[in-house]
């Protein structure tokens, strides 16, 4: 493959992704294990861990949009600051994602990281929730099961004068405030400010190093990715796309989300010779596995895990089906709405990352009060 300007992109999201898989692996960065900490034992250390990564994201953001380098309410993929407010999709996809990144026993991000130091269970997970991402995605799946029943429901704001789902937009119109970038910026610095005070009140948080540096590199990664894609070199990366013979995979402004990358890498897998399918979900997902994986071997956690038994089994298939459902039916993912979506400040994001919790907490829940039952 000739080294164009697609080929550099793609290699530096490789690059960005094995330093997110080697970090997270060794942070232990896990969005349904900072769920299970703050549910079952109450810390709060990965939650919030979870969201300084959104802080940061949203840092990069607030720059590169007050610097006119990238423009996130234009096209994105996916959609994040659409106008289209599908609530219904946002608030059924997460709390579907939720449930079944507990039962699956991570999210998409730390399935990968899993598999990277040596989780079979969680290949299992991959391979199911791809098989279920790839049907939402590329068959009338999404369309005759889902869309009859959402579309009614979804909230054009234009129609109200709105023009898109941006936190900023939004108050900007309640509250009769003349739009602008800058009441735009004021509203996500006083949102940024608020999560990193939320962060940092907590001892725990402040002095446990793992948690602030697994939380940063996530939100940098994300942030690196928006420039990557939306700046000056994106442009050029579509403009190469817009002449290319064989027009390259999703060559739009996006950043790291790794359901729809699940659904897209098993499209690949079915013509492995049609490089064109080579995305940047693809290398996106490669590169966790890689980065983790290298990481797992380098401290000595490299480690063959398998099911303990067919209740195990079904629970992790089951919550691989719920998985690329709903994360697709959400829009993404605890990284891909919860930190990528979050940076953009869309609504949707918000609704998706509280849906996303409010089912993982609920099935941690049941899963406790059926253990103590049978005890």
């Amino acid at each position: 493959m000739a080294l164009t300007i697609h080929t550099q992109v793609l290699g530096a999201i490789f690059a960005i992704a094995v330093v997110m898989g080697a970090v997270t692996g060794k942070t232990n960065f896990c969005a349904m294990g900072a769920v299970s900490d703050w549910v079952n034992i109450g810390d709060t250390g990965r939650m919030r861990a979870w969201i300084f990564s959104m802080a940061v994201a949203l840092a990069g953001v607030i720059a590169l949009e007050a610097a006119g380098i990238v423009n996130l309410s234009g096209e994105t993929f996916p959609p994040y600051r659409t106008a289209n407010f599908a609530w219904v999709r946002y608030l059924l996809g997460g709390v579907m994602f939720g449930v079944g990144m507990t039962l699956a026993s991570g999210c998409g991000n730390k399935t990968l990281v899993r598999i990277g130091s040596g989780n079979l269970k969680s290949l299992v997970v991959l391979a199911v929730g791809a098989v279920f991402a790839y049907l939402m995605m590329w068959t009338p799946l999404y369309e005759k099961a889902f869309l009859p029943w959402i579309a009614p429901a979804t909230i054009n704001l234009q129609a109200y004068g709105v023009a898109n789902q941006e936190l900023g937009t939004i108050l900007a119109s309640m509250f009769g405030v003349t739009m602008s970038k800058h009441f735009n910026i004021v509203v996500a610095l006083a949102v940024l400010g608020g999560m990193i005070y939320f962060c940092f009140k907590s001892a725990d948080f402040r002095f446990e190093t793992d948690h602030i540096l697994g939380g940063a590199v996530v939100g940098l990664a994300i942030a690196a990715a928006w420039w990557l894609t939306g700046g000056p070199i994106g442009r050029e990366w579509k403009d190469y796309a817009d002449m290319a013979t064989v027009v390259p995979s999703r060559v739009q402004v996006q950043s790291f989300t790794f359901v729809s990358p699940m659904g897209d890498t098993l499209r690949y897998l079915m013509e492995p010779r049609n490089f064109a399918l080579v995305n940047f979900g693809v290398v996106a997902l490669a590169g966790v596995i890689a980065g983790s994986s290298l990481w797992a071997v380098l401290a000595g956690q490299f480690r063959i895990e398998w099911f303990a038994s067919w209740r195990d089994f079904a629970n992790h298939a089951i919550g691989g089906v719920l998985m690329g459902t709903g994360g697709v039916l959400s829009m993404g993912c605890t990284v891909g709405q919860a930190i990528t979506g979050i940076s953009t400040l869309a609504i949707g994001s918000i609704l998706t990352f509280l849906a996303i919790v409010i089912g993982a907490s609920g099935t941690m829940k049941y899963q406790y009060w059926r253990i103590t039952r049978e005890a």
